[in-house]
């Protein structure tokens, strides 16, 4: 019963952190629109290798990263210039075909594990989660049973992912505004936002421990 409990919240925690738009998803989608599912199922795969190291190590050691300052102010630095740059990235890019194409000539696994691996935003969120679902006692992980959890939770990544791809390529082949300004306005406002929340966020806590 653990394990299936384990499975379960480690699935449904990942699945609905994974909707949420971010360039990972967005790259996802372009690879779909431009090479079809195979490629987009080879680059989901990629990333849910990087994603299942990163949730085991945060949720062995879980404690001693919540307690590291430096490396959390460290992913939030660097999370907020990643943010404007793919801002700024997704903007002058939206209208070049030619390098799209170009990223694309990669194996889509080793370009998912790449573009994986450069998302530092997945270790605040699985150390925090993972401490407080242990706290909690939600998840046990004694012997076999955390590997339950983590099966669960890039399971949970890869069909949350699949699932908003497939939604931003229907919407955007159904709705003429969404087809229209999705790439060009939406997805780098949507950064710019993430970014100045984020950077707005960062001074506020500054500030507090003055």
């Amino acid at each position: 019963m653990q394990n299936i409990k384990n499975t379960y919240i480690g699935f449904l925690l990942s699945f609905l952190g994974s909707i949420p738009l971010g360039y990972l998803n967005v790259v996802g989608f372009q690879l779909y629109q431009s090479s079809g599912l195979f490629p987009t199922l080879q680059y989901l795969l990629g990333v849910i290798s990087i994603e299942l190291i990163v949730i085991y190590f945060t949720l062995i050691f879980a404690k001693r990263l919540a307690a590291n300052k430096k490396l959390s102010k460290f992913i939030q630095l660097f999370s907020i210039v990643f943010l404007f740059l793919l801002a700024i990235l997704f903007y002058f890019g939206s209208d070049s075909k030619t390098n799209t194409s170009n990223t694309f000539s990669y194996s889509p696994f080793i370009l998912g594990v790449v573009l994986s691996s450069l998302n530092f935003v997945h270790i605040p969120f699985w150390t925090g989660w993972n401490l407080y679902l242990l706290n909690e006692k939600y998840i046990e992980i004694s012997g076999v049973r955390k590997y339950f959890y983590v099966f669960g939770a890039i399971v949970g990544t890869f069909c949350g992912m699949l699932l908003l791809i497939l939604s931003l390529n229907y919407f955007a082949t159904n709705v003429d505004f969404v087809s229209r300004y999705l790439m060009k306005f939406i997805i780098p406002s949507l950064f710019l936002i993430l970014g100045l929340f984020q950077l707005l966020k960062f001074i506020r806590n500054k500030k507090k421990l003055e």
